[in-house]
């Protein structure tokens, strides 16, 4: 799950990072209003975490400007702004949540859970196809009554193919939605953690869950 980080104080920025990374999402992280917008209107985060307040353009801003241009990814604004009109204008600047400062990580990573339940796309609180589940919430997968033990990144992976059971996702999607700016590499990482996958969840059952569509990308058929 691909997530944008705002957040101008360096050590405050390091510290999200490193955490929401072991929590499993990918991240990428800004510190300006511009570069925000910039981000937002470019890619389709799953979740934004926004601190109010940053240079200009402010965190309001940045989110007041989200919604009029038609982005309308969950936004949760950090700050440690408490006061009761604080929280009142980042919420009619088009917030979907609210943490001041300090905080604890778990009840961060709750809030996200929540937020990302609520987004526009249809995404059922448990993803399964046929005899294959997976629960975001507990970020396990069970083939029938069997648990199967995935690395972060192989649970991202079968995750963004079964929010979209039926679609083709060609490499670069699956690039843009579950790797970040920090990546560098090809997309035949892709490829690997395909590999890798199939050997976990349709091998050992045989079947054959995840297809290949040649020179477009890789599916998860809903009939599978």
């Amino acid at each position: 799950m691909r997530l944008l980080l705002v957040e101008d104080d360096p050590g405050m920025s390091a510290m999200l990072v490193r955490a929401l990374r072991r929590a499993g999402y990918s991240v990428d992280a800004v510190a300006y209003g511009e570069d925000a917008m910039w981000s937002v209107l470019e890619i389709d985060y799953d979740v934004v975490v926004l601190d109010a307040m940053i240079p200009a353009p402010d965190g309001f801003e940045v989110c007041r400007r989200m919604r009029e241009r038609g982005r309308w990814m969950p936004v949760l604004i950090l700050t440690a702004r408490d006061a009761v009109r604080d929280r009142v204008r980042g919420l009619d600047a088009g917030a979907d949540d609210y943490l001041t400062k300090p905080f604890a990580l778990e009840e961060l990573y709750a809030r996200l859970r929540a937020l990302v339940r609520r987004e526009p796309l249809d995404r059922p609180a448990v993803l399964q196809v046929a005899d294959l589940r997976l629960d975001p919430r507990t970020r396990s997968v069970r083939r029938g009554d069997v648990d199967i033990r995935l690395s972060p990144k192989e649970f991202e992976v079968l995750r963004e193919l079964m929010r979209r059971p039926d679609e083709v996702l060609s490499r670069s999607h699956l690039i843009d939605h579950v790797w970040d700016f920090a990546y560098t590499g090809g997309s035949n990482v892709v490829d690997v953690y395909i590999r890798s996958l199939r050997d976990k969840i349709d091998r050992p059952f045989a079947r054959d869950t995840i297809q290949t569509v040649r020179g477009v990308g890789y599916r998860i058929e809903s009939g599978a």
